[in-house]
C-alpha cells in the first residue's frame, strides 16, 4: 500500500499515536514535505522524526499548501481548544479524521462550522509497532473517495474496520481500544499466578510475557478461529483442560469480560 500523493495531509497531536500514525505513512510512501504537523510541546521521540523527515513544524497559518485531510489525535479534554485554533483549516472539500475517544462527529461539526465531512476513528495501542485495529464511522458528507483515503491512512499502522452506526464506536473502545490494557493485564495475572504456584518472579514474568505474546502471533498468523486454536491445545482430561474447567464455569473468565466490556463501554458513552 502506497501513499504518495496522498497529502497535503496535517497531523494535530504528536503524541504516542500521532506519532505511530506519522511514521506509518511515513513508512507508507507519504513524503515529509507533504505533512505538517501542529503540536505545541511535541515528545523529543517524535520531534526528531519530523525532523528527520523534513515535516513542518508548527508552521503559520496558511504558509502551506491546504491540507486534503486533518488527522485530530490530542487527547478528548483539549479538543475544543484545539479546533478553535484550527478553524481555518474546515475548508470545502478538507476531510477530517478523528481519533479522540468519545467526541462525537456532531460535536466535531459543529466546532468546524457544521459543513466539515468528519470520520470517527478508534485506533489501539498496537498501531505503535504496525499492528493496531481501526474502526472508523463516516459522518454526513464524507465521500467514498473520502472513505478510501481514511481506510488508506489508518491501515498504515495495522487493520480497519468500518461500522455504521456511530453508536457502536462506544463498544468498538470497550473492546479493541481498551483491549489492549486486558491483554496486558492477563500477562500480569499469569505471571502472578507462576509465583504463587512455586515459580521465581522473574521466571514467571518472563514466561507469561513470551506465552501471551506467542499465542498473539499464532492467532495473527493462523486463518483459524480462536475457539478451533484453543482446542487444538486441549487434550481431554489434561491439564488445559482442568484448567479451562475453572475459567469457563459460571462467573468465570467470559462473564468477567462481559462485564469488563460493558464497563468500558458505559464509560465511553458517559465521556461523550
Amino acid at each position: 500500500m502506497s501513499l504518495a500523493g496522498a497529502g497535503p495531509l496535517a497531523l494535530v497531536g504528536a503524541g504516542k499515536m500521532g506519532s505511530a500514525l506519522l511514521e506509518g505513512w511515513l513508512a507508507c510512501g507519504l513524503e515529509g514535505r507533504q505533512v505538517q504537523v501542529f503540536d505545541p510541546n511535541p515528545p523529543t521521540e517524535s520531534r526528531d522524526l519530523i525532523a528527520r523527515a523534513g515535516v513542518a513544524l508548527n508552521p503559520a497559518p496558511g504558509s502551506g499548501p491546504a491540507a486534503r485531510v486533518v488527522v485530530l489525535a490530542v487527547k478528548p479534554q483539549v479538543m475544543d481548544a484545539v479546533l478553535a485554533d484550527l478553524a481555518f483549516m474546515a475548508r470545502p472539500g478538507t476531510l477530517f479524521i478523528s481519533i479522540a475517544a468519545g467526541r462525537t462527529i456532531a460535536g466535531l461539526r459543529a466546532a468546524l462550522g457544521g459543513q466539515a465531512p468528519v470520520v470517527r476513528a478508534m485506533p489501539n495501542t498496537p498501531a505503535a509497532i504496525g499492528r493496531g485495529m481501526s474502526v472508523a464511522v463516516a459522518g454526513d458528507g464524507v465521500t467514498s473517495e473520502h472513505k478510501a483515503l481514511a481506510t488508506a491512512l489508518l491501515e498504515a499502522v495495522g487493520e480497519v474496520g468500518w461500522v455504521d452506526d456511530e453508536g457502536l464506536m462506544d463498544a468498538v473502545t470497550a473492546l479493541s481500544g481498551s483491549g489492549p490494557a486486558y491483554v496486558f493485564y492477563l500477562a500480569e495475572c499469569l505471571a502472578e499466578a507462576g509465583v504463587r504456584a512455586g515459580l521465581p518472579r522473574e521466571l514467571a514474568e518472563r514466561a507469561a510475557r513470551v506465552t501471551v505474546a506467542g499465542a498473539g502471533e499464532l492467532l495473527h498468523r493462523s486463518s483459524l478461529p480462536a475457539a478451533t486454536l484453543r482446542e487444538n491445545v486441549t487434550s481431554p482430561g489434561g491439564t488445559t483442560a482442568a484448567a479451562l474447567e475453572v475459567l469457563r464455569a459460571p462467573g468465570g473468565l467470559g462473564e468477567v469480560m462481559a462485564r469488563a466490556v460493558a464497563a468500558a463501554a458505559r464509560r465511553s458513552r458517559e465521556l461523550s
